[in-house]
């Protein structure tokens, strides 16, 4: 599904169902389906793109800020720039966020200046003079402590949060990074001014310093993290050619190495008009709201769309297997490759999530956990929606079971899929399931705007947001069977797992 919340409690259900009548209710002009007509849409002659929704429940608004880069186009060298500009963003701009910027800007290029040099050195690699590199380290941190005194932390978010703005917050994907937050309907033109400052005067102020915090989430979430390993270690074998094989975060020594000048250079290449979309939704007249987000947002510099990367990833000519070795817990993911989500059996690989492993209900759960008693938990998801990406099976063993006994048991189930037609009733549980999960992540303004931004740029159209319930409840039993026989097979399948080392 081409949204990045997921419920699945009970709880989650009900509030589905609820999220329904709300979509549904008079205040909003009738069903699901008229809200289609009444979104307003505008390319600025920047080439921006302007979606508004209105929806007047309550005199609040939220924007989400859809900028269509992800981490699938960096390369070697700056892999985890995109989540980088995810940090950046809330650092501030030429007016806000600094005492004297002409001042802090020349305190920046020396820190530019200083890790060049300290960057130099430490090229020389088993060369580098220990002394040398000692002094430019304490040079390079002198430069930062200069420079941090023209500093005021967090000043764009103290200035939102006074004027009312909730959820100030941001998310990088492979494919999209997205700045969203909430604010009272009176302050919108606050909202349009600050995102074309913070877009069009970006400072990338304390950039090393956010680096080296990035770093730190990369110990803890990654090489701290067996699970972490694990999946990096499954999307390098999974793919060799596609820039999917690197996960959002990057490698350490690119986080090391990427400097400033390299993030500016990405910036003006992604962060241009052309390349992004602004979604309201909420309380707002489209038309008093258009010229007034028209007033700003059109001083975003234009520049050239980015093509679309170019790689494709070669099909797979067999199994391949990944042990991660570690004292933690095993644990076991099977990937399979499987298309985009434009691909006209998205819809089935979605009901076929549903059906395998998400919630209580599902096969793998039922047999996994509460039958077999093999695993503490069990599901499936998918990764990668503007490229061919992966359908992902995984299980966490219980105590004295193995990932070899997961394993079988998940191979029965696929094979399952492809041999046996599910049942109407199971069938049309499914999609009521599903289609309320899809409902859930409209149940906010804020989860509107994602939606109508994610459509717009993962399949070309917001309108698409609209047929989704329509292609969910298109699929049939046999669509089911012959897209499991295709993807589900031996040579179209990494498996990596989590193995005690030999030595013990």
């Amino acid at each position: 599904m081409l949204c990045a919340w997921r419920k699945r409690s009970n709880l989650a259900f009900l509030l589905a169902v609820l999220a329904l009548f709300v979509l549904a209710s008079p205040v909003l002009g009738g069903t699901f389906e008229d809200l289609e007509n009444e979104v307003v849409e505008k390319v600025l002659p920047n080439g921006l793109k302007v979606i508004l929704l209105p929806r007047p429940v309550a005199p609040v608004v939220s924007m989400a800020t859809y900028a269509n880069v992800g981490s699938s186009d960096e390369h070697t060298g700056i892999t985890g720039l995109a989540h980088i500009f995810e940090h950046m963003a809330f650092k501030g701009t030429e007016s806000i966020g600094t005492k004297d910027y002409k001042k802090e800007e020349e305190a920046i290029r020396k820190v530019d200046q200083a890790f060049l040099a300290l960057k130099a050195e430490r090229n020389k690699r088993h060369l580098a003079s220990p002394e040398k590199l000692e002094k430019l380290e304490q040079a390079f941190k002198q430069a930062q402590d200069e420079a941090a005194e023209y500093v005021v932390s967090n000043q764009l978010g103290e200035v939102l949060e006074k004027q009312g703005a909730a959820g100030l917050n941001a998310y990088t994907s492979f494919d999209q990074t997205v700045y969203h937050y909430s604010l009272p309907s009176n302050k919108l033109e606050l909202w349009a001014a600050v995102e074309a400052d913070r877009f069009t005067n970006p400072v990338l102020r304390e950039f090393y310093k956010e680096t080296s915090v990035i770093r730190e989430e990369r110990r803890m979430g990654i090489e701290s993290s067996p699970n972490g390993k694990l999946f990096e270690e499954a999307l390098a074998a999974a793919y060799k050619a596609h820039p999917y094989h690197v996960l959002v975060i990057g490698h350490m020594s690119d986080l090391e190495s990427i400097t400033r000048e390299e993030a500016r250079a990405w910036f003006r290449k992604y962060y241009c008009g052309s390349n992004l979309t602004a979604c309201v939704v909420g309380d707002v007249n489209p038309k008093t709201a258009m010229s007034l987000l028209e007033k700003h947002l059109a001083r975003i510099p234009s520049g050239e769309r980015p093509v679309p990367v170019e790689t494709v990833e070669p099909a797979q000519l067999g199994l391949k297997r990944i042990n991660v070795e570690d004292p933690a817990q095993p644990f076991l993911a099977m990937a399979y490759h499987k298309p985009d989500a434009n691909d006209p059996d998205n819809a089935t690989y979605e009901v076929i999530t549903t059906l395998m492993g998400q919630g209580r209900t599902s096969r793998l759960y039922k047999r996994l956990v509460k039958e077999d008693k093999l695993a503490l938990a069990a599901g499936c998801m998918s990764l990668g929606e503007k490229y061919p990406g992966l359908f992902i099976y995984f299980a966490l063993p219980n105590k004295d079971k193995t990932t070899a006994e997961n394993e079988a048991v998940i191979l029965e189930e696929i094979e399952r899929l492809k041999t046996e037609p599910v049942s109407e009733d199971e069938l049309n549980g499914v999609k009521t399931r599903k289609k309320a999960e899809f409902i859930n992540s409209l149940d906010s303004n804020m989860g509107l705007a994602i939606n109508l931004a994610n459509f717009e740029n993962l399949t070309g159209s917001w309108r698409n947001m609209f047929r989704q319930l329509e292609q969910i409840e298109s699929v049939a039993a046999e669509d089911i069977q012959r897209v499991a026989k295709k993807c589900f097979v031996k040579k179209n399948c990494t498996i990596a797992e989590i193995v005690k080392p030999e030595s013990e």
